[in-house]
């Protein structure tokens, strides 16, 4: 062991820095968090140790179980639309319909200015466009004939503009990721699919899709983690009670609103347990089909 150290000591000093960061800001709160969950804590004074008392509210808790619900939702809705979008934009930027660079750098561009935006600025803005009295959206339903819809007051439609602005704001960087793939699958397969006389339908089944398949994987990776940790979109667009409330928001508002330490934590750890759950299940299957 001390021979393999020495043989690779720069190396191993290399991504030192790396684990002392890893150790100090994940693994170290990560452990202090499920020592939480197991007390009475109110951010102050000395936690008081209740066993399982805290998932044990958690089970009765329906405002936690609504929560939950609401995750599930944005993360099935932004997993299926967002990875479509995304993928539907790449083609069009990789597309020979745009032909000249200084056209293609200008979509590219456009595409990708919602990712910058600022999330609490966005989410203020949809506010507005989704506003009962006021909203552009309403005006534009109204003009057409139809009646307003209470988008932020009604638990019915709470959640719609929440998955609108999802969607509007994680599809400009999935757009980037899949463009980069499409960019890399040589011209040849095409003129060769071509030539034999498939249709653009038939290329894009047989050549682009499994050419992005590690693509498309690491996507559906990130974005379950984005969509379970989701927080500003669910917080800047309320609804009534918790009809669009997400699991991280309602942790944060049980930690920093109630002062609950100990079952924010709780929470904590069941969101942790449940990306562990869903990675673990998307890396089995992705092994299944022989691509890992």
């Amino acid at each position: 062991m001390l021979k393999t150290l020495k043989k690779y000591k720069a190396p191993y000093l290399f991504i030192l820095p790396f684990f002392i960061l890893f150790f100090v800001f994940q693994l170290i709160p990560t452990l202090w968090t499920f020592y939480i969950s197991l007390t009475n804590w109110k951010g102050i004074g000395s936690p008081e140790f209740c066993g399982l008392g805290n998932y044990q509210k958690m089970m009765i808790d329906n405002m936690f179980w609504e929560s939950l619900g609401n995750t599930v939702i944005y993360w099935g809705t932004g997993l299926v639309l967002i990875l479509c979008y995304a993928l539907l934009i790449a083609c069009l930027l990789n597309s020979r319909f745009l032909k000249s660079n200084r056209a293609r750098a200008f979509f590219k561009t456009a595409t990708f200015l919602p990712n910058v935006c600022a999330a609490i600025a966005m989410g203020l803005i949809f506010r507005m466009l989704f506003d009962e009295n006021v909203g552009l959206i309403n005006e534009v339903i109204s003009m057409a004939g139809g009646s307003k819809v209470p988008w932020l007051t009604s638990t019915t439609f709470s959640k719609i503009p929440v998955i609108i602005l999802n969607i509007w704001r994680y599809t400009p960087w999935f757009t980037m990721i899949l463009l980069s793939g499409l960019l890399n699958i040589s011209r040849d397969y095409y003129e060769a699919a071509t030539v034999d006389g498939a249709g653009s339908l038939q290329q894009f089944w047989y050549i682009t899709l499994p050419s992005l398949k590690n693509i498309l994987f690491f996507c559906s990776v990130t974005l379950t983690v984005d969509m379970w940790k989701l927080f500003n979109e669910s917080y800047i667009l309320p609804g009534p009670g918790t009809s669009n409330s997400s699991l991280f928001q309602y942790m944060y508002e049980s930690g920093f609103n109630v002062f609950n330490m100990g079952y924010a934590s709780a929470i904590g750890v069941v969101l942790i347990l449940i990306l562990m759950v869903i990675s673990v299940i998307q890396f089995l299957v992705r092994r299944n089909q022989g691509e890992l």
